[in-house]
């Protein structure tokens, strides 16, 4: 069984559950959002500047989005969602996000 998967962990005097459902939200709005920034990605709707570029302004928002799940369960976010799962949705976000450009830049640009 993977860390993602419901299984009782203790912490402290305890047990916490580790739902699943976190883990399968985070890859679905991560995924999605990596596309929807990859889609808008090409106009540069939010300027040419380094910080402005929607790859990065994507990350930041997960590390927003992240901070707010830590504060809202009051656990630390790798009790809800595995490291390995954290990484892999980073990644999978990143290549819908690449996606998502491709779309935009070669598809739907006419």
């Amino acid at each position: 069984m993977g860390r993602g998967d419901s299984q009782p962990v203790s912490q402290g005097s305890r047990a916490v559950r580790k739902p699943a459902k976190v883990t399968a939200w985070w890859y679905g709005l991560v995924g999605a959002g990596g596309l929807a920034f990859g889609l808008i990605g090409e106009r540069r709707p939010l300027g040419e500047d380094l910080f402005a570029h929607p790859l990065f302004v994507y990350f930041a928002a997960v590390a927003v989005a992240l901070l707010v799940l830590r504060l809202a369960s009051g656990r630390p976010v790798p009790l809800l969602i595995s490291e390995r799962a954290l990484l892999a949705g980073c990644f999978g976000g990143l290549a819908l996000f690449l996606v998502g450009n491709f779309i935009a830049a070669h598809l739907l640009a006419g």
